[in-house]
């Protein structure tokens, strides 16, 4: 249990200093940016609370709106994505797997994998402009925002995915 917790917290000041200090200042075409810090959401176990799992979320949101000075968006944006995570796990679960299991490419396959987390990116991603843009005037810039900013991050988590090396039933 104290192993998890360790793990996850090392998973999280990685995943925020990637992000804050490098990826923060990636802007493909001036219109996307990768936001790899969801991977800790969706990398949960299946058993994992949803209390716990938004308290997470939040914390990590707010770490990157303090460095990003954005004022609780990608923590609202997070805490979306940790409550509304779970729906999307069994949606996309194989039927003949287990209660308590990773999210990954081992545990679900590469196509279910892959279509939980565009869900939960597109999902992420739309609230996070939503908010910021916070208007309609400009929806078709924070829709190409919105869709490169996924695809992005999608690739990047994907990678992430493919080069950890972890047996199936150790991936913590």
């Amino acid at each position: 249990m104290i192993q998890d917790y360790i793990h996850r917290i090392g998973w999280f000041v990685g995943l925020l200093l990637v992000q804050v200090l490098i990826l923060n200042n990636v802007h493909m075409e001036g219109f996307a940016t990768p936001f790899v810090y969801i991977y800790l959401m969706i990398k949960f176990a299946s058993d994992t609370g949803r209390k716990e799992q938004m308290l997470w979320a939040f914390a990590l949101g707010l770490s990157v709106d303090m460095f990003a000075d954005t004022p609780g968006m990608n923590a609202s944006a997070s805490v979306l994505l940790a409550f509304v995570r779970p729906f999307f796990l069994r949606l996309f679960m194989p039927r003949d797997m287990s209660d308590n299991f990773i999210p990954g490419f081992r545990t679900m396959g590469a196509g279910s994998f892959i279509k939980y987390v565009a869900v939960c990116t597109l999902l992420h991603h739309t609230a996070l402009y939503a908010i910021e843009y916070f208007s309609a005037a400009h929806a078709g810039m924070a829709v190409l925002h919105m869709v490169a900013s996924s695809v992005l991050t999608m690739a990047c988590i994907t990678a992430i995915e493919g080069i950890r090396r972890t047996p199936a039933n150790k991936e913590r």
